[in-house]
């Protein structure tokens, strides 16, 4: 990508951990993040664990929630209370009284809603290609995993302080899976246009850094290995397990720590930090 111009073509912030979020133009990035950025999590009151949608079975509700600053569209900076709207279009604000009832009654469970996370916070890792073969409503194997494991500060970010994805992956995944999966089943804080690229185009940035708007430089240090969230339904748009079995199928590559693993993305560290805007030039540090 040398010389090839890039973009920012979309900047996602997510309040709540495993929650929608909301697409904002701006936001400002630091060492541990977008600002606001999995600020919050619902945590299981049975089991003390981060509630996760990586745990279909018990947690894929969570998805149809969606979670905002007040007022933050279009906004640089999280601002005021987050709020959390259920599909009927109720809703409610964390922190305050009766909220974890709400959504204890949606979900099912009981839950209640914590900002900053603890030392050693755990979240259960349904093993994906069992879910594929046995619905997102079995019993199924799952793994044990520690939360921002290579991220500063208290969030409840999966491992890394930024997750990108490009539009060449994107639309190899379209390719391969034979329907366009909208960005949001991935989850990214950064999604990337990279018009003169195709395929799996940031498989080739680990171990680089890229530079965006000329300010901001993050440090690429590995593939995002998947799970089974990007079968899920997302609000509206139904579930679509060929997602999954496509990316299994073309893009499963060595990861150092996880074997020959399925992957969409990459994950990044912030060596330099500053804003991020929606149509930032990005380009590949020489």
């Amino acid at each position: 990508m040398n010389g090839v111009q890039s973009s920012v073509e979309a900047v996602f912030r997510y309040p709540v951990k495993s929650l929608l979020g909301t697409r904002v133009e701006q936001a400002e990035l630091r060492a541990s993040g977008l600002a606001g950025d999995r600020s919050w999590a619902l945590v299981d009151r049975q089991t003390g664990k981060v509630a996760s949608a990586k745990q279909p079975r018990l947690w894929r509700s969570l998805l149809q929630l969606r979670a905002e600053y007040l007022g933050a569209a279009g906004q640089a900076e999280p601002a005021g209370a987050v709020t959390i709207t259920l599909p009927d279009g109720t809703s409610v604000r964390a922190g305050q009284p009766g909220t974890d009832q709400v959504l204890s009654g949606f979900i099912g469970r009981p839950v209640e809603l914590r900002q900053g996370r603890e030392a050693s916070t755990t979240i259960d890792r349904a093993v994906p290609e069992e879910v594929l073969a046995h619905g997102v409503g079995a019993e199924v194997a799952f793994e044990l995993i520690e939360l921002s494991e290579q991220t500063p500060g208290d969030s409840f970010v999966d491992y890394a302080p930024v997750h990108l994805i490009t539009t060449a992956t994107l639309a190899a995944v379209t390719d391969a899976a034979g329907s366009a999966p909208r960005p949001r089943v991935f989850r990214p804080n950064l999604v990337l246009a990279t018009p003169g690229l195709s395929g799996y185009a940031e498989n080739d940035w680990v171990g680089r850094q890229l530079i965006i708007g000329g300010q901001v430089r993050l440090e690429i240090f590995q593939s995002t290995v998947r799970c089974a969230v990007p079968t899920l339904a997302h609000g509206q748009d139904p579930a679509n397990p060929q997602v999954l079995r496509a990316l299994a199928r073309s893009n499963r590559i060595p990861v150092p720590g996880f074997g020959a693993a399925t992957c969409a993305g990459v994950y990044a560290r912030v060596v330099s930090p500053g804003r991020v805007r929606a149509g930032d030039e990005v380009r590949v540090a020489p």
